[in-house]
């Protein structure tokens, strides 16, 4: 069994049609199928199943294709490590971060961090399903809500915070520190669309307690939510990662009680997979940052 041969399965995996991969690998398509045939002899199984045009993995497929994604992944601590030694600071971090004010949050790291390492290109990706991107190994790193049970996942708490009822200075909720949950829906609000996290948060207490928040305005342009809130127009409820990053004197920011609505944040990482120094340095200058904006307190 060669490591070439284990490359060529797994891209057949991935595509799922012998043409398209072997176009991939730069091959023909006899060859690569002449290539597979000789791992399927050495193994004695077959690993896939051929009907017609098409192919499906067998159950000895997926054995060995969960192993060479484990030799794959070894390999590539192998090489991360040996270029480390020979202090090369080259290559590539992907980072994850929920869409909304994580992905901002970790955007606004990446100046500090590009001036420490020129040389490293950098990916941010912003999406909801981003603990499974990380349990497929396609970002090396996320900063998401806490908690994720699951054990392919490693877990690094950074803050907690509250979600707090944003307001305009001139509104009259203005000279008050907190509301009552149940108060919110007296007033026009401004939310975001269901998908988002902090709109979860809201749904599931309104649930919990029985009342109904209906927005007036749903958008996803935190810009937009906040230009609303400060002409007057309505209130929102907003995390204070936001409330501290934009900093802004227009706004007041009123506690949310009974019940108090509150998340954890934190870094999720694959258990397998190893953290290079240039990923650790961009988590100590994130951890900074936090400190920075004042959200451990």
């Amino acid at each position: 069994m060669e490591f070439r041969q284990l490359e060529y399965f797994a891209a057949i995996c991935e595509e799922m049609h012998f043409t398209r991969a072997a176009e991939k690998l730069g091959m023909s398509q006899p060859t690569l199928s002449h290539q597979i045939k000789m791992l399927e002899d050495e193994l004695a199984v077959p690993l896939f199943d051929r009907i017609g045009k098409k192919i499906a993995i067998t159950e000895a497929g997926k054995i060995l294709l969960n192993e060479c994604k484990v030799i794959f992944s070894s390999l590539e601590k192998v090489q991360v490590q040996i270029m480390e030694l020979q202090k090369v600071a080259r290559g590539t971090l992907s980072i994850g971060a929920l869409p909304g004010e994580l992905t901002q949050l970790v955007s606004s790291v990446l100046l500090d961090f590009h001036q420490i390492y020129p040389e490293i290109q950098i990916k941010i990706v912003n999406v909801d399903d981003i603990a499974e991107r990380v349990i497929q190994n396609q970002i090396d790193l996320a900063i998401t809500i806490l908690p994720f049970e699951d054990e392919r996942l490693r877990k690094i708490p950074l803050y907690k915070e509250d979600i707090y009822l944003a307001v305009s200075t001139s509104h009259p909720l203005a000279a008050r520190e907190s509301i009552h949950f149940d108060e919110i829906s007296k007033y026009p609000v401004i939310l975001f669309p269901q998908s988002h996290k902090c709109r979860q948060i809201i749904n599931l207490h309104s649930s919990t307690c029985g009342i109904s928040i209906e927005p007036i305005i749903e958008t996803t342009a935190i810009e937009t939510i906040i230009s609303l809130v400060k002409a007057g127009v309505g209130v929102s409820a907003l995390s204070r990662t936001y409330l501290n990053m934009y900093n802004d004197d227009s706004l007041k920011a009123v506690k949310i009680v009974n019940p108090t609505l509150s998340r954890e944040i934190g870094l999720i990482f694959h258990k397998d997979k190893y953290l290079s120094q240039v990923t650790r340095k961009f988590m100590d200058l994130l951890t900074d940052h936090i400190v920075k904006l004042n959200l451990t307190q």
